[in-house]
């Protein structure tokens, strides 16, 4: 069992040691002198703080990062993203998942929520990273072809189930109420209960779905009709969820859905702007998530947070609407209770997932108050290690393969033959 000890390291507002055993927070505070350690770090002008569990991306999607740019989100989709994505070779979409994994840890992120072609590729590379991840077996049903392929992607990951890390698990991916058949949502709904699998699926992204849903399906929103199916249950990730009737938010809280709030994404594509405030005065559980490089550019966290706070301002027209310590929540400790990870705070016998932020940095001074300067002021930068699952992942802002992983995408990116 491996052991790492954490020393002169400050958590929340006192200078303290963490000792890690395995994968698991041995202890916190003096730790006495005849216990012995594999590892250890000064903590010297670190701050440790819970790391960000990203509950919405699409991470191969780094490689059409700043592609088409101003236009609506059906347009993008169908004209220009899909087609791209068309032309991904499993090579590609293992090492853009590898990208995106690299921009995750350097930002601080330990865990992202996936739902990408060849989730198998995407699974092998956020185990070879160290991150966790919860891989989907994307439902879409826009055609025949893609049907099958999806399928077949689906059992490939199922085939090569036991090959990793107890970091990765699986769920259902229904994509959208607008790709995907009301029998395949059925399935999903069935398979969750009988296998125990969470759903992760978009949902009232746009006014148009909504509106396309109504004519289709008598009248009901997204909402209403995928509750009337049984998708939404305390197993449901719903990401967006920006076009929200009263009667909705309600029904989400009753089912204890889990919303990804991915406030950068909604913002760029002008999809609209979630009701923070009124979600969580509903008993709402929310989470953060980046969604994909494509529609947001950025994998940061950081970003995120900062957006969902003036987007919860701004929507409700109200300064006290949401803060620094409500975000900072669902970006930790939500987004791990999320998906069943005994982690997102820091304390003995909790999974050893911890974020060591340098305070001797511009962002960090002058300290009022160490969650509005996370939420408000830092970037990525002001990361300097990064630990998972016991494991560092990045020491003193050098992630290892890094440059390798950089050049070989560089190489591929000038090779790939894109529409």
């Amino acid at each position: 069992m491996s052991s790492l000890l954490i020393q002169n390291v400050r958590l929340d507002d006192r200078i303290t040691s963490i000792a890690i055993r395995g994968n698991r927070i041995d202890a916190i505070g003096d730790i006495p002198a005849d216990q012995t350690f594999d590892q250890t770090l000064d903590g010297t002008g670190l701050l440790a703080c819970p790391p960000f569990y990203n509950t919405h991306t699409h991470a191969a999607m780094t490689l059409l990062r700043g592609m088409a740019d101003k236009l609506q989100l059906f347009d993008w989709l169908n004209n220009h993203i899909w087609p791209a994505e068309a032309t991904l070779t499993p090579e590609l979409i293992h090492w853009g998942t590898k990208l995106a994994c690299l921009e995750m840890i350097k930002s601080g992120t330990v865990f992202l929520n996936d739902m990408y072609f060849r989730p198998v590729v995407n699974a092998r590379a956020c185990d070879e990273m160290g991150m966790r991840a919860a891989v989907g077996m994307q439902y879409l049903d826009i055609n025949e072809q893609v049907k099958a392929a999806n399928e077949q992607d689906t059992r490939d990951l199922l085939a090569a189930r036991d090959s990793f890390s107890d970091r990765i698990q699986f769920t259902l991916a229904p994509h959208a109420v607008y790709t995907v058949s009301e029998p395949a949502f059925r399935e999903v709904a069935e398979r969750s209960v009988a296998e125990g699998y969470r759903i992760h699926l978009h949902l009232a992204e746009t006014q148009q779905e909504v509106d396309d849903c109504r004519r289709l399906h008598h009248g009901l929103t997204p909402t209403q009709y995928l509750d009337s199916l049984g998708v939404l249950t305390d197993q449901t990730i719903a990401a967006h969820a920006i076009h929200l009737t009263d009667q909705d938010i309600d029904t989400l809280a009753q089912r204890g859905v889990w919303l990804s709030h991915n406030a950068c994404s909604n913002f760029k594509l002008n999809s609209g702007s979630f009701r923070f405030r009124d979600t969580l005065a509903h008993g709402c559980r929310i989470t953060i998530g980046t969604d994909g490089c494509a529609s947001n550019d950025s994998l940061s966290m950081f970003d995120d947070m900062k957006t969902a706070v003036f987007n919860a301002r701004h929507q409700a027209n109200d300064p006290t609407a949401a803060g620094a310590a409500d975000v900072l929540t669902c970006a930790t400790a939500n987004g791990a209770a999320a998906f069943g990870i005994d982690a997102g705070v820091i304390e003995p016998g909790r999974l050893a997932d911890i974020m060591l932020i340098n305070t001797r940095t511009p962002q960090m001074l002058a300290e009022h108050d160490w969650k509005a300067n996370l939420v408000y002021a830092c970037d990525s930068a002001c990361v300097h290690t990064l630990i998972c699952d016991g494991r560092i992942l990045m020491l003193n802002r050098h992630v290892p393969a890094e440059d390798d992983i950089l050049d070989h995408v560089q190489v591929l990116l000038h090779n790939w033959r894109r529409p």
